[in-house]
């Protein structure tokens, strides 16, 4: 079942239109942090969609008046915010940023999921965890964490409490996806649900780590976006997903 909509009208001045998801920045990723500092500065979109888990785990705003890193992001965000419209959307690694945080940076919040009107599309926008729903463990978890009253006792704990909280988890996670024999991906027939029920044809998502463009039925597609990973021993990974008139094109970065 499709949960309630946020509707979004892309104003005439939005020529150019930025996805991006799945940074997962952290303090031990300058690299990373670095290229999506810059790319905030430079793109040429008018506007940036933030699709989730920017952060690799954010445990609570007043992360960012104790810790510099946090402050770092917290500050880069607020000053692109100064010249271009930037929406956020919590993913699995960041639902825990207040309200209050984004309207102080002028940071746009985005539900998930979220229909996008722009050059004459509907497009529907979200982190792509919901839609997973063969990781039955996962959706168990993300129900858990979702909860306003298991939020607010994990609030009420020390940072460093929460810090090593958060640590546990994603080693838990990190876990639970090598014990998989592949990462769950957005189960096709509820995302085609979604879509009908929206009136969208085309879905845009993060989340699975499976960048790539494909036909999900006739006359539905999914973009779906990249993690970025430029501090790693692998290849290196950065890109935004742009849309303009013309339709939908992968910005390498």
């Amino acid at each position: 079942m499709l949960p309630p909509l946020q509707a979004i009208s892309a104003p005439s001045s939005w020529k150019c239109i930025d996805f991006i998801s799945d940074l997962h920045l952290d303090a031990s990723h300058p690299r990373t942090f670095d290229a999506w500092k810059h790319f905030l500065a430079e793109t040429a979109g008018q506007a940036v969609f933030i699709l989730g888990d920017l952060f690799e785990a954010w445990i609570g705003d007043d992360a960012c008046r104790q810790e510099a890193f946090e402050a770092d992001v917290i500050n880069a965000l607020h000053q692109a915010a100064q010249y271009r419209w930037i929406g956020f959307m919590p993913g699995n690694r960041d639902f825990l940023v207040g309200s209050n945080l984004l309207q102080n940076m002028g940071v746009h919040p985005v539900a998930d999921p979220a229909v996008l009107e722009a050059h004459g599309q509907r497009i529907l926008l979200t982190h792509g965890d919901l839609l997973c729903l063969e990781d039955v463990s996962y959706q168990r978890f993300r129900l858990q964490v979702r909860d306003p009253n298991w939020q607010r006792l994990f609030l009420a704990r020390p940072l460093a409490e929460r810090r090593e909280l958060a640590r546990n988890m994603r080693d838990a996670s990190r876990q639970h996806q090598n014990d998989m024999a592949a990462w769950a991906d957005v189960d096709p027939e509820a995302a085609l649900d979604w879509l009908t029920q929206a009136k969208c044809n085309t879905l845009v998502h993060g989340h699975t780590h499976r960048p790539g463009s494909q036909a999900i039925a006739s006359g539905y597609e999914r973009h779906v976006l990249t993690d970025w990973e430029l501090d790693g021993s692998g290849p290196a990974r950065a890109e935004a997903l742009r849309l303009t008139q013309e339709g939908f094109a992968r910005i390498k970065l």
